[in-house]
């Protein structure tokens, strides 16, 4: 950031941010942060207590990362926008796998990982198409937007589905070994897709993901410098509760009588999320369904092709034994429908309110069928 920004930022820029804070009872909730971390220091025991205080801090720090967002995003398009906030939710749920991939608690890192593809891809948009739908009779985004995620996502699954079905057939007494180096292979091919789809949508041909034109509301956004440091601060503050919520999730999730895979699944992979899912909520309220659409998929394809191999590549630096993306069939089931139901529902590029139910309604069916029946892992 140039001098003359910095500066600005000691000459009232800062205004912005101080009348959001007091105007806004949400991010009163900020002050759960300072508190998380002395409860830490004084309680680190009390892992249930943790668990829900982490939880908590993280909505308020949600809400104004979503605000810093969209005050970039309106300077540099729906398109780099929903790309940046994906980035940036994903940051934590990257930090929350990173300390369950060194603790070696594999079960936790594969369940967030599939839960964080199937609540972005369902969940968040199920959800950004009712609220916007509620509030606006039609809406409309740019459809290649919603294709190209989508066909990424699926490309994901397809690189995911491979490991697990080879490990059940005839090579499967080759042992260990060969899914090692399979999800190996995988990860790096998946990583130089997402780059090469990156390169396609933000620069050969991005005039194919221009937004459609919108009403936006008369809200001013924040100066870009004010915006940009907001972005770094809460960054670090959500990876520092994050941090705590790894340690406490599961003594807590003991306490809750939740099983690993649910926690991961679901638990984990929403509360990662809760800075994405603000961004996306309040795009769609406004009539902005281009960077809803683009934060869910953009995220949940984010996480398959760059995340989910980063940690495989990581595992042979920091973790006990080397990860694999081998999943359990039930999860691999639900990543490789939720592409598919992403596809369909966003083909025509336009959305109603109902649209959203039925989305809501397929993540609702694969929760509450984890939870009730945990699957084999």
């Amino acid at each position: 950031m140039k001098p003359a920004q910095l500066a600005a930022l000691g000459n009232g820029s800062l205004n912005p941010l101080l009348r959001d804070i007091r105007d806004t009872p949400l991010l009163w909730l900020l002050a759960l942060v300072p508190a998380l971390l002395v409860a830490k220091a004084l309680k680190p025991e009390a892992h249930a207590f943790l668990f829900l205080l982490s939880v908590a801090a993280i909505i308020p720090l949600a809400a104004l990362l979503s605000h810093a967002t969209e005050s970039v995003a309106s300077k540099t398009g729906d398109a780099v926008g929903g790309l940046l906030n994906a980035t940036l939710g994903n940051l934590t749920e990257l930090i929350i796998a990173l300390t369950a991939l060194h603790a070696g608690q594999y079960v936790l890192v594969k369940a967030s990982i599939a839960g964080a593809i199937v609540a972005n891809t369902l969940f968040m948009l199920g959800v950004s198409l009712l609220l916007g739908g509620l509030k606006h009779h039609v809406q409309e985004y740019n459809r290649n937007t919603a294709r190209f995620q989508a066909g990424l996502l699926f490309l994901a699954t397809i690189a995911l589905l491979i490991p697990s079905l080879e490990a059940e057939g005839d090579v499967a007494a080759a042992g260990s070994r060969f899914t090692q180096v399979l999800s190996l292979g995988l990860s790096i091919l998946l990583i130089v897709s997402y780059a090469l789809g990156m390169l396609f949508s933000l620069k050969t041909h991005r005039e194919l993901f221009d937004s459609q034109r919108h009403d936006h509301d008369d809200e001013a956004p924040w100066p870009v410098s004010l915006a940009l440091v907001t972005l770094a601060g809460v960054t670090v503050l959500i990876a520092l509760v994050s941090e705590i919520f790894v340690e406490s999730v599961q003594h807590a999730a003991e306490s809750f009588g939740m099983t690993p895979a649910f926690v991961g699944f679901v638990v984990v992979a929403l509360v990662g999320a809760a800075a994405e899912m603000a961004s996306a909520f309040s795009a769609a309220r406004k009539n902005r369904l281009d960077l809803s659409v683009g934060i869910a998929l953009g995220s949940a394809s984010q996480i398959a092709l760059f995340v989910a191999p980063v940690l495989v590549l990581l595992s042979y630096v920091i973790g006990p034994t080397p990860l694999t993306l081998q999943f359990w069939p039930g999860a691999i089931a639900m990543m490789l429908f939720a592409s598919l139901t992403a596809a369909l529902v966003t083909n025509n590029g336009r959305s109603t309110w109902f649209v959203g139910v039925l989305v809501l309604d397929v993540y609702l069916i694969f929760a509450l069928a984890l939870y009730l029946l945990p699957p084999p892992v």
